[in-house]
């Protein structure tokens, strides 16, 4: 997205979640405009709802979804398998191998969505996004916005409209089945007679690295609707037929419901990331290699930076003993050991409703919801409305950094820049906060733990809902000078106390507290926690 932002002929936007982002692209399609919609596996869940509807409706200029799904769970919740959602919502589904095939299906999607009146879903996986390719780029087309034409019956989807439109889809589709069969991304390569492969995606060339020429594939880029002529010849051909895909056995169930027999799933795994050696293992008898593991080296789980202000909010979290449901972003991070805070942790904007659920049934317990500024946005207001409305008794830390971190520091609504870096309206979240009907409400330094200890005792004891705003910019954003820290050793009691607080940049070095200074981003949480005003200044005390 900052790659197309460049361009200052295409309108490019963050949204605040994927919903609104489709909605947005939904409506320059309808004005006419080619538009593409970019998301996480995940964010289709949270974006499903119009793009059923879009599917009925159509569009009129091309409409492009991209899902990028995230099989062995790099990153993710969950490794959910988006093809299936394309045969759901019955959109027409490219899936490309590589670099080259990702821009060139990109512009193939537009052409097809067009062509046929549907919007096209491109659908692809860790590998393929996180790659780089040579790419020939060719000559660019220009594609001018398109008349808009009101028809009430094509995008007002009212009962009447839509029954004719679900008629309508389904012959669109049909013409597209007959589309699959000449698609020239729909295409057998080699002669090899050893093995028969039908394949899709990154799942070609993992079968292209393990059996190279011993074997002769389909490769399959338009996996919905099938070309199911093409399959049905390709299998008539062959006595044993493969089907090499990662993830779930989406070719192969459709494939045997076509009556026709091959192998999938019960030879290749369906759980976690393909591989060449996965491959090489079931067909070839290879021996997979064994990961060499060595007890010299130490785990190194994933932590929160030295000096992230959300490190200090958990730290006092853990006094009040309370219930801690959570969010996705890097406060996720504060389920783990030396915090050890965090209880539940399910999907954007969950961690509300979560709490809610939970103080409803546990209503002599302290209750805490923390969400992080972005993810408040996207889709944790909702959840806060609902606080209001169901009379709930919680307290909800908004843990604004005044970034969205963890997928890379982009821009939200509450940032005041937009995806261009253009200064523009910066969300009031405590005002925002209010308009939901929230009367106690503290913002904090998130780095001064008397006052988030303070009011965190006032939120949960209030017996209303609260919401307390911790405020401090992302440690990696703000780079303004700070002051390093260092132990005082003639000082220090060695009691280990800043070791809870789980900072990197603290160690226990030869039985000794030492402040690594190349590490240290001077938060002064540490300080504060030192009962022995051991921790100083670098130059200010003696190491």
């Amino acid at each position: 997205m900052e790659n197309i932002a460049q361009y200052r002929e295409i309108y490019c936007e963050w949204a605040p979640n994927e919903k609104v982002a489709v909605e947005v692209a939904q409506g320059a399609c309808f004005a006419g405009a080619r538009s593409l919609a970019a998301m996480k596996h995940v964010g289709v869940n949270v974006a499903a709802d119009p793009l059923f509807s879009l599917a009925y409706t159509g569009v009129n200029g091309g409409f492009v979804l991209v899902s990028a799904d995230d099989p062995g769970m790099h990153s993710s919740q969950n490794e959910q398998d988006n093809r299936y959602y394309a045969k759901f919502m019955k959109m027409p589904l490219l899936e490309p191998s590589d670099s080259q095939e990702a821009k060139n299906y990109t512009i193939a999607g537009f052409d097809i969505s067009e062509k046929f009146d549907v919007p096209v879903l491109l659908r692809t996986t860790t590998r393929i996004s996180h790659s780089k390719g040579l790419v020939t780029l060719g000559e660019r087309r220009e594609a001018a916005l398109k008349p808009y034409k009101k028809d009430v019956s094509k995008f007002v989807i009212i009962p009447a409209n839509a029954r004719k439109l679900r008629i309508s889809l389904e012959e669109r589709l049909k013409r597209l089945k007959e589309f699959a069969d000449t698609f020239p991304g729909n295409r057998v390569e080699g002669n090899g007679q050893e093995f028969a492969v039908i394949t899709s995606g990154i799942g070609y060339q993992y079968a292209k690295e393990a059996l190279g020429d011993r074997a002769t594939y389909l490769k399959l880029s338009l996996t919905f609707p099938l070309p199911e002529g093409l399959i049905k010849d390709f299998i008539a051909q062959h006595r044993k037929v493969y089907i090499i895909e990662e993830g779930e056995p989406f070719l192969e169930e459709q494939i045997k419901a076509l009556g026709l027999n091959v192998i999938g799933k019960e030879v290749f795994p369906r759980i976690g990331e393909l591989s060449a050696a996965i491959i090489k293992e079931k067909l070839l008898g290879h021996t997979l290699p064994v990961s060499i593991t060595t007890h010299d080296v130490p785990v190194r789980p994933p932590v929160l930076c030295p000096g992230c202000p959300h490190r200090g909010i958990f730290y006092t979290i853990n006094k009040l003993g309370a219930i801690v449901t959570s969010d996705i972003g890097c406060y996720t991070l504060g389920v783990l050991p030396p915090l050890n805070s965090l209880e539940t942790c399910i999907c954007m904007g969950a961690s509300i409703g979560n709490a809610l659920g939970m103080s409803k049934i546990m209503p002599d317990k302290k209750v805490v919801a923390t969400i992080g500024d972005s993810t408040f946005l996207h889709s944790g207001v909702t959840g806060l409305m609902d606080v209001v409305y169901n009379r709930g008794i919680l307290t909800v830390v908004i843990l604004d950094n005044s970034i969205t971190g963890m997928t890379g520091h982009q821009n939200n609504p509450a940032t005041g820049f937009t995806v261009k870096n253009e200064p523009t309206y910066k969300i009031d979240i405590e005002a925002l906060v209010k308009a939901c009907g929230i009367t106690n409400i503290w913002t904090v330094n998130a780095y001064n733990l008397a006052e988030v200890e303070a009011a965190l005792k006032a939120a949960t004891t209030c017996g209303e809902p609260a919401v307390v705003i911790a405020k401090r910019s992302c440690v990696l954003i703000d780079k303004s000078a700070r002051d390093i820290y260092t132990i005082a050793g003639d000082v220090c009691t060695y009691c280990k106390s800043c070791l809870k607080l789980g900072c990197p940049a603290i160690e226990n070095r030869n039985g000794k507290m030492v402040i690594n200074e190349t590490l240290c981003n001077g938060c002064a949480v540490c300080v504060q926690v030192c009962k022995f005003s051991a921790i100083g200044k670098a130059g200010a005390v003696n190491a």
